[in-house]
């Protein structure tokens, strides 16, 4: 590749550049400055093939270990993180696998039940979602709609690529298919549009690459205390910063990590200290989907300044 210094370095065009201190105010529900929701991560592997993340050293398939471990998260971990979730009174986003409704539809119908929202992620972790043809990809985001929509009687609003991972037209296809926003890019705190080639908004709400489990735990080796505390800090820290901006801090769960008995010990700590903020009312906890629309709202009058507008410098 030859780089020509005087030439713009290749862009998606989705956004512009627009630093946080050059936005619009406003504030969420109730006045907060803070709003703080719960990414429940509920996935489905094939055995003996593709991807996931792993405990131990890859084997050569079927990879017992890895796989075994994962499955925890369906058969345990999940039902004691949605009992935690239950005794605080906490929303959650269940960000679903359509396989899980082949495999184990009691669970999402446990957060239907709750009246969690449901995100749309695929139909298995499996596999990458960016490797797929246009059609193919059109065809995932269409089906995984469909039938969220005939077993759980909703269709998702929102949508978290496998693995984050994209094509170059994912965007595009997501607002065509009916989504209204992504939790892939993790560029921001605040809810910000994105351009699609049919001229409709993406919203792309922020998830968190950080304070998430499976980067921290499994990546980092972060251990279950110092990932609880990493949750505090981060909700201390922005919640000072949120003084001058509105805020949106997510935190990212993976039942077979979080939902381990020694982790959840630690886990239910600082959702317990998040819990007593909601409690003082400093705080709005929601769901991603709730905050998409509070902020469309909000901004309804400076939309197109964001979307189309880069900052003069």
């Amino acid at each position: 590749m030859t780089l020509l210094y005087d030439s713009l370095l290749p862009a998606h065009g989705r956004f512009d550049y627009l630093p946080i201190t050059k936005r619009p105010d406003y504030t969420w529900p109730n006045g907060a400055r803070l709003a703080v929701y719960l990414g429940f991560n509920l996935e489905h592997f094939a055995f003996g093939e593709g991807m996931g993340a792993a405990i131990g050293p890859v084997s050569p398939e079927p990879d017992v270990l890895n796989y075994a471990w994962r499955e925890y998260g369906n058969r345990v971990g999940a039902w004691r993180c949605l009992d935690l979730f239950d005794s605080l009174g906490l929303p959650s986003s269940a960000i679903v696998n359509t396989a899980l409704y082949d495999h184990c539809p009691e669970l999402v119908a446990a957060c239907v039940a709750r009246g969690d929202e449901l995100v749309g992620h695929g139909h298995t972790n499996a596999e990458r979602q960016g490797t797929l043809s246009e059609a193919g990809e059109r065809r995932l985001l269409g089906l995984c709609r469909d039938r969220m929509q005939t077993h759980s009687g909703v269709a998702p609003s929102g949508w978290l690529s496998p693995w984050i991972s994209e094509s170059p037209l994912t965007p595009d296809l997501l607002t065509e298919t009916g989504y209204h926003y992504t939790l892939n890019w993790c560029h921001d705190d605040q809810p910000l549009p994105m351009r699609t080639r049919n001229g409709k908004l993406l919203w792309s709400v922020p998830y968190p690459q950080e304070l998430n489990d499976i980067p921290a735990i499994v990546a980092r080796r972060m251990d279950a205390s110092a990932f609880a505390q990493m949750i505090v800090d981060n909700f201390d820290e922005m919640q000072l910063q949120a003084r001058t901006q509105p805020l949106v801090m997510g935190v990212a769960l993976h039942p077979y990590i979080v939902g381990q008995p020694y982790r959840l010990r630690h886990l239910r700590r600082a959702l317990e200290h998040l819990a007593a903020a909601r409690d003082r009312g400093e705080i709005w906890f929601a769901t991603p989907g709730e905050i998409c629309r509070h902020t469309q709202s909000a901004l309804s009058a400076e939309v197109d300044t964001l979307w189309q507008s880069a900052v003069t410098r």
